[in-house]
């Protein structure tokens, strides 16, 4: 089973860029989509249901603004548009298509880089979600995987100026302690670290100071997973040959099957 997220910051200009065209030959079974920037009834053309997938959008309320996706070769049994709380899903951050014993969800974390407001509602994002995230880990009969821009990098080996950084967000220490419990003490697994303990593995890149091609750059698109599957984990890889937006895709491949 080969899982996709990308953060596209906007379908339409990573359409124009070449991203579908790149998945129609990534033979995925799910791809989930964030930063979608644009309202469904926007997105008529076939292209943004690519043939051989179920599709499912979830909008924020906003035009232009975040938004997520999910598409599936397998139809699911259930849809779960948004957290049910009102002030993320009016900013379409979450979507989650169920299978017969795995759900995978398309996550869009708030970032508070734009100011303390932002920063305010990010922290009331993670302690909402934290709920979430326990009530998930309980289900002994279903497990999940966790697709998207966490907007959180963890540790010090998942941004390449972790000491210029540790004020900023994205990587202040009450984010990473949050990633901390949410893999130390509940027990969620970082999927692409099963397979992956290398530095310099990225996926965000500002747009400024040449970032890109120094690889001066962030992890903090994942896929988090219930522990149960971590022996499933058989590879990753960050795209990078192709740029379709600040984010670089991530591909990662288990040994489920639907």
């Amino acid at each position: 089973m080969r899982v996709i997220t990308a953060n596209l910051n906007g379908i339409r200009s990573a359409a124009k860029k070449g991203f579908f065209t790149w998945l129609s030959h990534q033979h995925a079974d799910v791809v989930c989509l964030q930063e979608t920037k644009a309202q469904e009834h926007q997105l008529g053309e076939e292209i943004y249901c690519p043939k051989g997938f179920y599709c499912y959008y979830v909008d924020a309320q906003k035009k232009g603004y975040s938004g997520v996706a999910i598409y599936s070769r397998h139809e699911p049994q259930k849809i779960h548009y948004g957290l049910d709380w009102q002030p993320a899903d009016d900013e379409g951050r979450y979507v989650q298509v169920d299978f017969e014993k795995l759900s995978v969800a398309s996550l869009y974390l708030p970032s508070g880089s734009s100011g303390e407001e932002r920063q305010q509602f990010k922290f009331k994002f993670l302690d909402f979600y934290k709920e979430v995230l326990i009530k998930q880990h309980h289900q002994t009969s279903r497990d999940y995987i966790i697709c998207g821009d966490w907007n959180i990098a963890h540790k010090q080996i998942d941004l390449k100026n972790w000491r210029g950084n540790q004020k900023n967000s994205g990587f202040l220490p009450e984010e990473r302690a949050w990633m901390d419990w949410l893999l130390d003490d509940l027990g969620f697994v970082d999927a692409f670290r099963v397979v992956n303990s290398l530095p310099d593995q990225y996926t965000w890149w500002s747009n400024r100071g040449d970032a890109w091609n120094k690889n001066v750059g962030w992890r903090i698109d994942y896929q988090i997973i219930t522990p149960r599957l971590a022996t499933t984990v058989k590879s990753a890889a960050i795209y990078k040959e192709e740029r379709f937006s600040d984010h670089a895709p991530l591909l990662m491949d288990y040994d489920i099957k639907l």
